[in-house]
């Protein structure tokens, strides 16, 4: 189960258990696989961190696809709420169907989610997968790798950059199987004189030794 609550509080939320162990081995055995993807980005040379990633190609393999519109109806009742609360008129479909006809309406018609491989010294610098005009406001990132098993350090950070005030990082650690959602870029944020936006990035530290896999749930096509 996930912690809306604390989703609201602050900016992200664990759901533990989210996928089985198999389940996880399965779509990590999936890497070598190239018909399954559109695209494949090796970081270092974007200046991202240093790793690789591979964006799924429609249609998404069964189990990427029911992770995505299992958890989507509620993160839009969130994302809905987030809204009201800055101030903005728009509010997203209550399915995914829905809000990607919106998405491939606007230009943004290729899937995002992604398979992420880290090798010994890999990280991924702090940023947002913000992909067109079109965004929605959060994301997930599973971990399909076992922790001390399959690979040692590479965890999953989180920073928030608060107005007129320092900055606030947070180490969300994970068992393999956890999802952790978190926002894409911004959240509310009630201040004394009412809500208030503060940004976000994510990142992974270096991974010490081993392997470590991640299934990357992004609800946004991009252009």
């Amino acid at each position: 189960m996930m912690d809306y609550q604390a989703l609201a509080a602050r900016g992200f939320a664990v759901a533990r258990n989210l996928i089985g162990p198999d389940d996880c081995r399965a779509l990590a055995a999936l890497w070598p696989e190239q018909g399954r993807f559109r695209s494949h980005v090796v970081m270092q040379r974007h200046g991202y961190g240093q790793g690789e990633y591979q964006y799924f190609a429609y249609p998404l393999p069964d189990p990427v696809e029911r992770l995505r519109q299992a958890l989507y109806p509620e993160l839009a009742r969130v994302a809905n709420a987030w809204n009201e609360q800055l101030g903005r008129p728009h509010r997203f479909p209550p399915t995914l169907k829905g809000w990607l006809r919106q998405c491939h309406e606007g230009g943004q018609k290729r899937p995002t989610p992604l398979l992420l491989r880290y090798k010994a010294g890999d990280y991924n610098c702090l940023h947002r997968d913000l992909y067109g005009e079109l965004v929605f406001p959060l994301q997930a990132t599973v971990l399909l790798s076992q922790p001390e098993r399959d690979f040692s350090g590479g965890e999953f950070m989180l920073v928030e950059q608060r107005p007129r005030m320092q900055s606030r990082g947070e180490v969300v650690p994970l068992a393999q199987g956890d999802a952790v959602i978190f926002s894409v870029n911004e959240r509310p944020v009630q201040g004394s004189r009412g809500w208030h936006r503060t940004a976000m990035r994510h990142g992974v530290s270096s991974v010490r030794t081993g392997q470590r896999f991640t299934l990357g749930i992004i609800f946004h096509d991009a252009t």
